[in-house]
């Protein structure tokens, strides 16, 4: 059975929410890359939603063009993509990674993303890859649990200790695999070293087979704003290897990216 993913904790709910769009939004995020074709009882059982509830919400989003149906069956339309637009548009952290991901790539010949954190979750804002070696696809927008990926150890490390403190506290950490840390004080000593390393590497915790290491891109007055990643196989690459090979041309990347955010502040 699918379900939504985590989202960031829910605002406080006053008299100005309208929950019509706070369901609307939710049957949209009922799909994702694992789950891109639903049947109407899937999106009740994913959005909490009664079916009779449900089936509006999807003609209206047909009828939006939105989504799309085909029999019994719903799937998003490439219209969906105008939700995330105007933010992505308007952030220039894409646009400057890019180029700095594809020389990464081309160089080490391994995957590399740009992520920020979004509430709990890690968020794709950039990527390129090369060889697919994870089971579920990866694409701009795609959410990951924050404490079980390495980029999203960075961005944790990142922030302000009364922060961190909120999130391990409300985090729930799930076994994601055998190696997946679920102990919030195991974590919270992770995080602590990420810091003072200034890299984190993460081996198999989100996915069996998939080793990764990011760094951290600050802006002008030294905050984490971003991840940077490269993403390896288990079988190929050792964590001595990932540390000893990838993590310094990862973290030349991750400086480039913070000097030409700053020039791009400064211009």
């Amino acid at each position: 059975m699918t379900s939504v993913p985590d989202e960031p904790p829910a605002p406080v709910r006053d008299g100005t929410f309208v929950q019509s769009l706070d369901r609307g939004l939710a049957v949209i995020r009922a799909f994702d890359a694992e789950h891109p074709r639903l049947q109407l009882s899937e999106v009740a059982r994913a959005t909490g939603l009664t079916r009779a509830a449900a089936r509006r919400f999807l003609l209206t989003l047909v009828q939006l063009g939105y989504v799309r149906a085909d029999g019994r069956e719903f799937s998003l339309r490439p219209r969906v993509l105008e939700l995330g637009y105007s933010y992505l548009s308007g952030l220039t952290l894409p646009e400057v990674a890019q180029p700095h991901l594809e020389t990464l790539v081309g160089r080490v010949e391994e995957s590399s993303s740009l992520s920020v954190l979004d509430g709990d979750d890690v968020v794709y804002v950039a990527r390129v890859h090369t060889k697919r070696i994870m089971t579920v696809l990866i694409t701009v927008g795609t959410r990951f649990p924050a404490y079980a990926t390495s980029m999203g150890r960075v961005l944790l490390a990142g922030l302000p200790d009364a922060e961190l403190d909120a999130y391990l506290e409300r985090a729930e950490l799930a076994r994601l695999t055998d190696r997946t840390v679920t102990d919030a004080a195991e974590l919270r000593r992770t995080l602590v070293a990420v810091r003072e390393q200034g890299y984190a590497m993460v081996d198999q915790e989100l996915e069996e087979g998939l080793r990764s290491a990011a760094a951290p891109v600050c802006d002008r007055s030294g905050a984490v704003v971003a991840a940077v990643n490269l993403s390896v196989s288990a079988s190929r690459t050792s964590l001595d290897q990932l540390e000893h090979d990838y993590v310094p041309p990862l973290l030349e990347t991750a400086a480039q990216i913070e000097q030409d955010l700053g020039r791009r502040a400064g211009s």
